[in-house]
């Protein structure tokens, strides 16, 4: 009985043990897609509207909170940006969508996944500009086009360019 009672004890010891390493595990994997989403913030924020000479940052379209990194794969994440337009009805929200998709395509130095919707409730027409600007197809198809490209280039050029 005692040895029983030795073994049941041993190993409800390791179980605890266990438990404490994988949740110090998982807050170091919670920290380290924080310090991912903070640079993917840093990539998008600088980005310029195409009608201001504001960035979206000043203008409260991209904040830190509207980004979420999580991890898919060895060095893979899955990058999701929610932004919020500045009127429901702007008519540029999926040139800014466009314009994300492009920083992040160029700057991000790790495999990704990128998903990027306009917040909910903050457009008129948020699920077709969603389809959109996560359509790889309709993506290049739009920066075929040298006006658009042009524009585009404009917005995500870095200030010290």
């Amino acid at each position: 009985m005692e040895a029983t009672y030795g073994l049941v004890s041993y190993t409800l010891a390791k179980l605890f043990l266990l438990s404490g390493l994988s949740k110090k595990d998982n807050a170091q994997r919670s920290k380290k897609m924080e310090e991912k989403a903070l640079e993917v913030y840093d990539v998008i924020r600088t980005i310029r509207d195409p009608e201001k000479p504001n960035t979206l940052e000043d203008l409260e379209v991209v904040s830190e909170s509207c980004v979420e990194v999580q991890e898919i794969g060895a060095e893979e994440y899955l990058i999701v940006i929610k932004f919020t337009p500045t009127v429901p009805h702007c008519s540029l929200a999926t040139l800014i969508g466009l314009c994300l998709q492009v920083k992040l395509q160029r700057c991000l130095p790790y495999k990704h996944k990128l998903e990027i919707y306009i917040s909910e409730g903050t457009h008129s027409t948020e699920e077709d500009i969603n389809k959109q600007i996560n359509d790889k197809e309709r993506v290049a198809a739009a920066m075929e086009n040298p006006n658009l490209r042009e524009i585009v280039e404009q917005c995500v050029i870095e200030p010290d360019d």
